[in-house]
């Protein structure tokens, strides 16, 4: 375990990068912001040249990898880092040079145990594309077809071990340091959320597996795919999967060009994250324009699953009637579903959060993403967020980044598109189909009966039973972080002990030389 001047020292060196991008101005004079985390910055920013204008995304790219993938969780939090700081995060692409093929290939053959020529025919050493974890080159295989290499960068695992113990080590202590604020947003739960998505990017195997998972639930979605893996020649730090050949979506000139109706890209690309996020609780959630493609008949096709979103049916059926209730104007309905999922604390109102949600939700109904916006929804509500002590619920963070990233994209495609009229009648007829009265009793029946099962074993298991939670899932363990000032205190207990058993010492070895001297005398 590193010791607490290392996270001091990397932290301090962070925050002098970031000082000299103009990134910490913000956090200095936010009132919320506790007065040690204010006190640290202003000597760690000394003899620093601060850039007049703030480059938030500038400054986690200069910071390194794990700083790019906690700047892009940031992005979707503008009630932490402000709208100012979101806005520019979202301009952060996770894109690096890349690293010399040299160093790839010792990689792979390492990672295969093999000769690369015993499995591919061909590699392109030139990179098609780099990132913070990996970077992808071109090949084809023994038996002829044409493949997509991605492989880890050498070292990326431990660098990115090195900081997020880092990352754990500051958010303990600014949750320590007993803000109320501090406790709302939980940057313990937001930095443990980041080190399980990362964890799972830097397994190239749990990639493959999750292409393989969402291609399952997107078999039904007409000209929407995802490319095949080969497991042949996939594993921990390489994944080969089938060549793609394609426009990128964001070409939106080449598209036009080859006779692709953009309104209609647009559209499907909405309702092919609906399909994934309502209907299958699982989706891609790295859809940023580098990672979609359009084929010469149309279809849409993802690449890059490291990060992927899971929601349970539960909370499914909250966010379908969320969605429903702010297009057609209930916000009393989706006021109760806050309360009902334990996102607002009780002591609330839900009429005055009900008016709260009506000044957020109002202004957007009938409009065109080219006047309001997904993201502007949700700046408004994390806007209301302080006033009614709405705890982070960071199991929906990649979500609401998700939300973002296709609606930029859709209205790229096609400015004059509407959110809420492509989404409201598929979250309606999800809602009709998983909520209305057939499906309500076939749920029921099905409840019942495994509820009848499940007695004996629940009998035996009383005492470990648990009420539910609400809409958010059990929350990861978090790493028990020794605070700088319990660490002193231990210290002086430890000195203090060690002085009472060498007092104890002295004190009995005078009695015993002085019972001695009794004894002769």
């Amino acid at each position: 375990m590193p010791r607490p001047l290392t996270h001091i020292w990397r932290l301090g060196k962070w925050a002098r990068i970031a000082a000299r991008h103009g990134a910490l101005r913000g956090i200095q004079n936010d009132p919320n912001t506790p007065l040690p985390v204010k006190r640290l910055i202003g000597i760690f920013s000394i003899g620093t040249f601060k850039s007049r204008e703030p480059d938030y995304a500038g400054a986690f790219r200069a910071i390194g990898p794990a700083a790019i993938k906690l700047g892009q969780t940031l992005a979707t939090r503008p009630d932490l880092v402000g709208e100012e700081a979101a806005r520019n995060l979202l301009t952060l692409q996770d894109d690096l040079p890349p690293v010399p093929f040299e160093e790839i290939r010792a990689s792979m053959e390492a990672a295969y145990e093999a000769p690369l020529e015993t499995l591919f025919a061909e590699i392109d050493p030139v990179a098609v594309g780099a990132a913070s974890i990996a970077q992808v080159h071109r090949g084809v295989t023994t038996d002829g077809r044409d493949v997509a290499i991605k492989v880890l960068r050498p070292g990326i695992r431990e660098r990115f071990a090195r900081d997020i113990r880092t990352y754990e080590w500051a958010a303990a202590h600014l949750e320590a340091l007993g803000s109320d604020e501090a406790r709302r947003l939980r940057p313990q739960l937001v930095i443990a959320n980041l080190k399980r998505w990362t964890n799972r990017e830097l397994d190239l195997r749990r990639e493959a597996a999750s292409a393989s998972e969402l291609a399952e639930h997107m078999v039904g979605t007409q000209k929407y795919r995802i490319p095949q893996i080969d497991w042949d020649r996939t594993n921990g730090r390489v994944m080969t999967i089938e060549w793609v050949d394609g426009i990128k979506i964001s070409n939106t000139e080449a598209l036009i060009a080859a006779g692709h109706d953009l309104p209609d890209l647009a559209r499907r690309l909405v309702l092919a994250f609906l399909n994934q996020a309502i209907s299958a609780g699982y989706f891609h959630a790295d859809m940023h324009q580098g990672n979609l493609f359009v084929q010469a008949d149309g279809t849409i096709v993802a690449i890059d699953f490291g990060i992927m979103g899971r929601i349970d049916r539960r909370a499914r059926q909250w966010l379908a009637e969320i969605l429903y209730g702010l297009t057609t104007g209930n916000y009393r309905r989706v006021a109760e579903i806050h309360f009902e999922a334990q996102y607002v604390p009780s002591h609330h109102s839900v009429d005055e959060f009900a008016t709260a949600l009506r000044a957020v939700g109002e202004p957007m109904r009938g409009k065109p993403v080219s006047e309001l916006s997904v993201g502007q929804m949700l700046d408004g509500l994390f806007a209301i967020t302080r006033d009614f002590d709405m705890q982070t619920q960071p199991h929906l963070l990649l979500l609401q980044k998700t939300m973002v990233m296709v609606e930029g994209i859709a209205t790229q495609l096609y400015p004059q598109i509407n959110m809420w009229d492509v989404s409201a009648p598929f979250v309606r007829e999800w809602i009709r189909d998983e909520l209305g009265p057939e499906a309500a009793l076939a749920n029921r029946l099905r409840e019942d009966t495994e509820t009848l099962l499940r007695i004996p074993a629940l009998v035996r298991r009383l005492e470990e039973h648990y009420p539910p939670r609400g809409g958010a899932p059990e929350p990861p363990p978090l790493p028990d972080i020794e605070l700088m000032w319990e660490r002193r205190a231990r210290q002086e207990r430890d000195r203090n002990w060690l002085g009472y058993v060498a007092a104890a010492l002295v004190g009995g070895g005078a009695m015993w030389l002085a019972a001695m001297q009794g004894w002769i005398g």
